[in-house]
């Protein structure tokens, strides 16, 4: 009898087990989190017509503001340090100057769809450009060629 008792609560705990395992693995549905840039220079046409330059490249400020926003909205995905592990882009590999600024801008406003799924969300109007040029300010000091 203790036999089958065994047997039918490791069956129970396996189903369980099996049930939950999607919502213990997934990160489910994350609220991003606002980002404070009100101690920074606005950007020309503010934030509904963006730049096509990272007006904040180089600003030590906007890289503090950029890391702590990166490390609560991107750092789930891209990893911590922007070191990817494997599923989302390494964003140490994002080209520094105009040509990473385009491929950031065109992702962070309007994400990453592929095949009818989201690969990435749209951040564009939950966070805003001032907030975005942050994230890319600090990623730039990521960059990494290895």
């Amino acid at each position: 009898m203790k036999f089958a008792s065994r047997i039918a609560l490791s069956a129970a705990a396996a189903t369980l087990a099996v049930a939950l395992a999607p919502q213990l693995m997934a990160h489910g549905d994350v609220t991003p989190q606002p980002v404070d840039t009100s101690d920074l220079p606005d950007i020309e046409g503010g934030n509904d017509v963006w730049v096509a330059r990272n007006p904040y490249s180089g600003n030590a400020r906007a890289i503090e503001i950029g890391a702590s926003a990166y490390n609560q909205n991107c750092a789930r995905c891209h990893g911590l340090q922007a070191i990817s592990g494997g599923i989302a882009p390494d964003l140490r590999y994002l080209e520094p100057g105009e040509s990473g600024d385009e491929w950031f801008q065109e992702r962070f406003r309007h994400g990453s769809v592929r095949d009818g799924k989201v690969y990435m969300p749209p951040f564009d109007e939950v966070l805003g450009q001032k907030a975005g040029w942050t994230i890319r300010a600090w990623l730039e000091t990521q960059y990494t060629e290895e």
